[in-house]
């Protein structure tokens, strides 16, 4: 049992777990300064102890600067001191998210700006394997790499990249009160003690893929596709997304009802494709999604929780009372209640086609914003390779 999980598992709707996860990190750390120094060292992010402060906060928040859209929210600042000069350490922290909308950029000109500092320190540390750390591969990129882009700055920032499974392994070895061991389990739990090594379960994963992927793909076939193209006017990419499976944790079809992509939108097919539990199961089905910042949002979540209240037992709401955020309605059911099917991928197929029926219904009952779907003969390159993280939504 973790005590850890449990209080994140008190939080209805979506959990706050980045949030949740660097708030007791940075208090375990700003009890134990000995080890954040060690930490530190042991990656050779910094070549000396002799500090007689050390001030560690979260959640700052900072004005953005004149070339910034918006203003930034840091998730740990470590001020430290020797009396005469100052150091200060901007970290980072994704489980499962990427690095969005130039974020790092953002952290790294706020920190350069800082006046009366010393070393400029900017930390990236994740759960999953997102390379920010090496330079631009050819000199006509159009923007430097993170790394490159720092030492460009004046004053220069240096960048460390991680990986949490690294802070994981130095835990485990030095520090060994309550506190220490239920920030462990948290992590075993979340997945974040993974090593670089490869498990059972990743070589199964590895074998099996294209047999997975190959069942997948057939539940998704030309006469899916075309029903959902008769009723939402087109598929981008006229396929399945295997960009979406590595972004979103999700295989879907999909397409955009706006003029501005991802404002609004459907998919159909496999979400949840990278569960925290390995027990956990995916879902199957079909969703609609509308942006934090779409003019006609108001509009569209009224339509949508009058479907919740009306269809409680058969549609799913996501954040429909959580601003900002991206919000939407499921209809779904797990996987694992096809597994006692004899023929999975038809009882699978039919539940799409009746997917795609139920959300064609409820567009023409409850919905007067006028959809319109992409055509896969009018999607661009653009479209191809688009990509905007929304995975927050797909928390359990």
């Amino acid at each position: 049992m973790s005590l850890f999980t449990n209080l994140l598992n008190l939080h209805l709707g979506n959990k706050p777990r980045e949030d949740f996860f660097t708030e007791i990190v940075a208090y375990f750390l700003s009890l134990n300064n000995d080890i954040l120094i060690d930490w530190l060292k042991h990656h050779s992010i910094i070549s000396h102890d002799n500090y007689s402060s050390i001030k560690i906060s979260t959640q700052q928040e900072h004005k953005g600067l004149e070339s910034h859209p918006d203003d930034s929210r840091l998730d740990i600042a470590v001020e430290l001191s020797t009396g005469l000069n100052t150091d200060v350490i901007f970290l980072e922290s994704k489980i499962g998210a990427k690095d969005g909308n130039n974020a790092l950029r953002k952290y790294a000109d706020i920190l350069s700006n800082l006046p009366n500092v010393r070393h400029r320190i900017l930390i990236y540390i994740t759960r999953d394997y997102d390379p920010k750390d090496e330079l631009k591969q050819y000199d006509y990129d159009p923007k430097p790499a993170i790394k490159e882009y720092c030492l460009e700055l004046s004053p220069k920032i240096n960048f460390f990249q991680l990986r949490w499974y690294q802070f994981y392994s130095f835990l485990e070895k030095h520090a060994f009160d309550i506190l220490a061991q239920e920030i462990l389990i948290f992590m075993r739990n979340n997945r974040m003690s993974h090593t670089n090594q490869f498990s059972s379960v990743d070589l199964l994963t590895m074998v099996n893929f294209n047999k997975t992927l190959n069942l997948m793909e057939s539940t998704l076939s030309e006469e899916v596709q075309q029903e959902f193209k008769l009723a939402f006017g087109g598929v981008i990419k006229g396929a399945a997304s295997r960009t979406q499976w590595k972004w979103d944790e999700r295989y879907i079809i999909y397409t955009h009802f706006s003029p501005s992509t991802w404002d609004l939108w459907c998919g159909l097919g496999y979400f949840g494709l990278n569960p925290i539990n390995l027990t956990d199961y995916p879902y199957l089905g079909i969703f609609l999604q509308v942006s934090p910042k779409f003019g006609q949002r108001p509009k569209i979540i009224e339509s949508m929780q009058k479907i919740i209240n009306d269809k409680p037992n058969i549609w799913t709401p996501v954040n429909l009372k959580v601003l900002p955020a991206w919000s939407g309605i499921f209809y779904r059911k797990s996987l694992q209640e096809f597994l006692s099917e004899k023929d999975q991928i038809s009882a699978i197929k039919l539940f799409f086609q009746e997917s795609i029926k139920e959300l064609k219904t409820v567009q023409e009952q409850y919905f007067d914003f006028p959809w319109k779907g992409v055509s896969i003969e009018a999607t661009t390159e653009g479209d191809k390779e688009e990509y905007l993280d929304t995975s927050p939504l797909f928390i359990a």
